[in-house]
């Protein structure tokens, strides 16, 4: 699908990850809010190759192999905590949970100052924006852009 893409379109992902890579918040978090999304999806294009750019950042297959489990493994800070709540609860929208609560939101504004919690967000926003792009083009798994 490469060659369809308009250099507009292009322009436009490349200024979005610009503009969330500007929010502040450690790559390390981005990663692996890009990889919880990813998996919740279950595209596993995304999750291959947030799993090479998170080993990239410095990022341990420990930690890789858990981020699913997130919840039940001392493998993360308070911090990704709320990270990994607030992917989970933006992200299943549509299996009917009751999405971003107050504690959810608190939890990530305790954590993350609003440019930051608006990267996360934005992050979110354009890994499930490929995510679907990915499973309705049947991308298959193995790619890295």
């Amino acid at each position: 699908m490469k060659s369809v893409a308009s250099p507009d379109l292009i322009t436009g992902i490349q200024h979005l990850h610009k503009a969330i890579h500007a929010g502040g918040v450690d790559p390390l978090v981005l990663e692996l809010v890009h990889l919880r999304a990813s998996q919740i999806n279950g595209c596993s294009p995304c999750v291959f190759a947030g799993i090479q750019s998170a080993k990239e950042h410095g990022e341990t297959e420990e930690r890789l192999h858990n981020v699913v489990t997130w919840r039940e493994t001392p493998f993360f800070t308070e911090r990704e905590r709320a990270a990994l709540a607030l992917t989970e609860a933006a992200t299943r929208i549509q299996d009917g949970s009751p999405g971003v609560t107050d504690e959810i939101w608190e939890a990530a504004a305790g954590h993350f100052d609003e440019k930051q919690v608006f990267a996360i967000i934005l992050n979110i926003a354009i890994t499930n924006f490929f995510n679907r792009i990915n499973h309705t083009i049947r991308e298959p798994v193995g790619k890295t852009w």
